[in-house]
């Protein structure tokens, strides 16, 4: 059978696009109105099929170079190929850094993306990498200094806790579905930067998100070893119940429902309706005694949290861990530039050496791991990318600038198929040759992987339907 939509046939049984089934719709062709259509892909069950339940985001702030972690060029001149030597990994044809040896080993538990590509070549690309969607002042002010504001498109994560919020299987959560650690992006360089937010959703939507700091000027916490009285990762605000009384609790409560009862106006509101919604998802965070815990990190063993790394992000990357196994759906740990650079390695090499590469390498594997011993990874689904990459000619200090053109991202999990590469890159590492792949496809496969129709609509800010991802795919390809 074939069918014909404004001049261009496309077989059924491969399936029609749904943008052009939108079209036949709106013109009344399958004698429904548009309205019904669009309605029906808003009402849509999510988290139905997907193979993922949880998904745990490793993002590398600042643009990990290709050429020094994933896509090595041995045989390119000597100022393109880096000072690392290459290593052969458990993937055929996959040589890596040699200070990526742990990740070397375990390779076949994941697939290589080295085809990541975008034309915004600064760190306001961590908008598109968290939400799919280029920054909405990309043509306007620099994004990487513009104000955080509610007109962004909210990060994958705030979609997570949104639908799940709408869900009809979900009478009361638990826990939330959104949680960011260490602290929101920037923190630890004094700004606030944009991608990590629930934008037009609504705030009520933003991550969990914890706040450790840094000693003092010139501190990095993801470059030393970091002791317990600076990892409390536990929320400010969540007492225990000999702290707080749950009698108290609930007087509190009842007061604020009575003061709230006096406001019928205001209530009806937008803003309103978000100021409730905050205010009893902090109430029933603070009698949560099952979020306590999993925020407690020294409930972990000794010798485990010696396996991730005792730096911060390996003490996060198991906190990650942590909030998946109670039951979190989107978690994102950040390995931040509390120095102003860290991944964004403009200057040479030693930190890359030191600290970035074994630091990763020390908490990835042992996430994989660990989540491989709990019977989790074929649950979750773990994404690491960074922003950008870096530039293939080094500066005289063995420095890389940006390069959004051709970057690397790991996935794993969730059926994943590891021990795989997927898309290449010219000889240089400046370009895609094959499979080009931009956010907007890594966040539909991430909304593929939990059950989400990437193409769902929701409601934005205006009450327009807004879809999900705008021109990307799933990479079914690297599902087994």
């Amino acid at each position: 059978m074939m069918l014909t939509i404004r001049g261009g046939q496309q077989r059924v049984c491969q399936g029609v696009s749904r943008r052009d089934v939108l079209r036949a719709a709106g013109s009344g062709l399958f004698g429904v109105s548009l309205s019904k259509v669009l309605a029906a892909e808003e009402m849509a069950e999510p988290f139905q099929g997907g193979r993922a339940k949880s998904v745990l985001f490793l993002y590398l702030f600042g643009g990990p170079s290709q050429l020094e972690t994933f896509d090595l060029k041995p045989t390119a001149p000597s100022e393109l190929r880096g000072p690392f030597k290459p290593i052969a990994s458990r993937t055929p044809g996959l040589l890596i850094s040699e200070h990526l040896s742990r990740c070397a080993q375990i390779s076949d538990k994941f697939a290589v993306i080295r085809s990541m590509t975008h034309p915004y070549n600064d760190h306001g690309a961590a908008h598109y990498i968290q939400t799919g969607h280029p920054h909405p002042n990309r043509f306007g002010n620099n994004p990487d200094e513009a104000p955080v504001s509610d007109r962004e498109w909210p990060a994958m994560g705030s979609v997570v806790e949104y639908l799940s919020q709408q869900a009809t299987e979900n009478v009361q959560r638990l826990v939330p579905d959104y949680v960011y650690f260490p602290n929101r992006l920037g923190a630890l360089q004094g700004v606030d930067r944009g991608g990590q937010y629930a934008g037009w959703l609504g705030k009520s939507y933003n991550a969990l998100a914890t706040d450790i700091r840094k000693r003092g000027e010139g501190d990095n916490p993801y470059f030393r070893d970091c002791d317990d009285s600076e990892l409390d990762f536990r929320i400010r605000g969540l007492l225990t119940k000999t702290q707080m009384p749950l009698d108290r609790l609930d007087r509190r409560h009842s007061l604020l429902e009575q003061f709230d009862k006096q406001r019928k106006l205001l209530d009806e509101s937008p803003a309103a309706e978000s100021y409730n919604k905050l205010r009893e998802r902090a109430f029933t965070l603070v009698q949560s005694e099952k979020i306590r815990r999993a925020l407690d990190i020294r409930q972990e063993s000794a010798a485990l949290r010696d396996r991730y790394g005792r730096h911060l992000f390996g003490q996060s990357t198991l906190m990650g861990r942590r909030m998946i196994e109670a039951g979190t759906r989107f978690v994102t740990v950040t390995w931040d530039a509390p120095d102003g650079y860290s991944w964004d390695s403009h200057g040479n090499s030693r930190d890359l050496q030191n600290h970035l590469l074994p630091g990763f390498d020390q908490a990835f594997s042992a996430l994989m791991t660990d989540l491989e011993d709990r019977g989790l990874l074929e649950e979750t689904l773990v994404v690491v990318v960074g922003e950008m990459g870096r530039t293939p000619r080094a500066n005289d200090s063995w420095g890389r600038g940006h390069w959004s053109y051709c970057f690397p991202a790991l996935l794993a999990g969730a059926g994943i198929r590891g021990g795989i590469v997927y898309g290449r890159s010219d000889q240089d590492a400046a370009y895609p040759s094959e499979h080009p792949t931009g956010p907007a496809d890594l966040a539909a496969t991430i909304f593929y992987a939990l059950g989400i129709d990437p193409e769902m609509r929701i409601r934005d800010k205006q009450n327009r339907p807004a879809t999900l991802v705008d021109g990307g795919r799933p990479l079914l390809e690297l599902f087994g």
